[in-house]
C-alpha cells in the first residue's frame, strides 16, 4: 500500500507527535508499504507565534494536491489541524478522496494556554476539522470519549509503543547521576509552559529533580529553580541511560493524549508519578505508580512501587501493535473513491 502521512509536526522537532509518526512509519516499512511525508520542509515556512521552533508550511490546497497525485497513494492520513493538513483536507474533500486524521494532543486546552483564546472556542475548529474524516485516531479511549463529548464520533483506537531494544532497565544509569543526591526525579520532554513543567519543580519530596528536554521555557526555569538539574535535549542510549537510572518519572502535564515518555520509563523500569488526567488514567495503574492530585504525594508513593514490575508492564506497549491499528483505520481510495 502506498501511503501518504500529511504533517505539520515533523524534525526537527522532537515531541510526541513527530516520534509516534516516525515510530509508526518505520514499521510499516518494515511491512513492506511505501509511506510518503508531506511535511513543512518540503514547503515555504514561518516560524508559529510564540514557538518559532516549529514551521508552519505557506501552500495552498492545490499545491498540496500536485504531489498527491503524483505521489498516487492508496490512502492519506492527515495527522495534524495545522496548515499542511488544512490544505490536503481541502484538497482531498473537493476531489472525494477519503482520509483519516488523528487527535494528538489537547489542542483546545493547549491553545488556550498559550493565548487568552477559550477552549471553547477551539473545539469548534477541532469539531469542523475532523468531521469529514472516515475515521479520527484516537490513542485512548478517555481521548475517544472526549472527542465523542464534543460531537466527533468516527474514532478508532491507536495506541502507542516503545523501543524496546532501547529502553529497558540494563542500560547503566547516565553518569550526571552519580553524585546527585537521590531520589532522582526525572522529567523528560519539551520545556515548554503547557508541560506544567513547574508543579514538578515547586514539589519539596527530598531528592533531585532533573529535567531532560529543552524548550522556549528552559532559560525561565533554570534561573527560578537553581537546586533543579537540566540536562538539556537526550536521545539514544544517554536518555535511556536517563531512564533507567532514575528512580521515578514525573509526568505533570495536563494537556496530553498519551505520554508515550512514560511508557518509555516504565519500559526502562522507572515508576511513574502523574496527575490523575487523560493520558495518565489510561496509560497507568496502581502497581507502576500513583496518580493524585498532589504530585509530591503521588512521587512518594510511585517510589514504592516494584520497578521490575514496571518493566514488565513498559514491555506491552509495542509500535507494531500500533502500526496494525493505524493500518486496519486507513479508508482506502481506490475503494471509497475515484482517482
Amino acid at each position: 500500500m502506498r501511503i501518504i502521512l500529511v504533517t505539520d509536526a515533523w524534525s526537527p522537532q522532537v515531541n510526541g507527535v513527530v516520534r509516534t509518526l516516525k515510530a509508526v512509519r518505520g514499521e510499516l516499512e518494515r511491512m513492506g508499504h511505501v509511506v510518503g511525508v508531506f511535511s513543512p520542509d518540503g514547503f515555504r515556512s514561518m516560524p508559529c507565534p510564540t514557538y518559532p521552533e516549529i514551521r508552519l508550511a505557506i501552500t495552498q490546497a492545490r499545491a498540496v494536491g500536485r504531489r498527491i497525485q503524483r505521489f498516487a497513494p492508496d490512502a492519506i492520513h492527515i495527522a495534524t489541524e495545522g496548515p499542511l493538513g488544512l490544505a490536503a483536507r481541502r484538497w482531498c474533500m473537493a476531489r472525494g478522496y477519503p482520509f483519516t486524521t488523528a487527535y494528538h494532543t489537547q489542542f483546545p486546552e493547549y491553545v488556550a494556554r498559550r493565548t487568552r483564546v477559550p477552549a471553547s472556542f477551539v473545539w469548534r475548529y477541532i469539531r469542523w476539522f475532523h468531521a469529514p474524516a472516515a475515521a479520527v485516531l484516537a490513542s485512548t479511549s478517555t481521548v475517544r470519549r472526549a472527542l465523542e463529548a464534543h460531537g466527533i464520533v468516527k474514532v478508532r483506537p491507536w495506541g502507542r509503543g516503545v523501543d524496546l531494544a532501547s529502553f529497558h532497565p540494563d542500560v547503566p544509569p547516565h553518569p550526571a547521576f552519580a553524585d546527585l543526591p537521590r531520589p532522582i526525579q526525572l522529567y523528560v520532554g519539551r520545556v515548554a509552559v503547557e508541560k506544567n513543567i513547574e508543579a514538578f519543580l515547586e514539589t519539596r519530596h527530598p531528592g533531585t529533580r532533573v529535567i531532560v528536554g529543552d524548550g522556549p521555557a528552559r532559560e525561565r526555569l533554570e534561573r527560578a529553580y537553581p537546586d533543579a538539574v537540566f540536562l538539556g535535549a537526550l536521545s539514544g542510549e544517554p536518555l535511556a541511560s536517563a531512564y533507567s537510572g532514575a528512580d521515578v518519572f514525573v509526568f505533570p502535564s495536563r494537556t496530553d493524549t498519551f505520554g508515550l515518555v512514560m511508557i518509555e520509563a516504565l519500559a526502562s523500569g522507572t515508576p511513574v508519578a502523574a496527575y490523575p488526567v487523560i493520558g495518565p488514567v489510561d496509560v497507568l495503574d496502581t502497581t507502576v505508580g500513583c496518580m493524585d492530585e498532589d504530585l509530591g504525594d503521588a512521587i512518594a508513593v510511585a517510589l514504592t512501587r516494584d520497578r521490575a514490575a514496571c518493566a514488565s508492564y513498559g514491555r506491552r506497549f509495542t509500535w507494531e501493535e500500533s502500526a496494525l491499528q493505524f493500518l486496519d483505520a486507513l479508508a482506502p481510495i481506490r475503494r471509497r473513491a475515484a482517482a
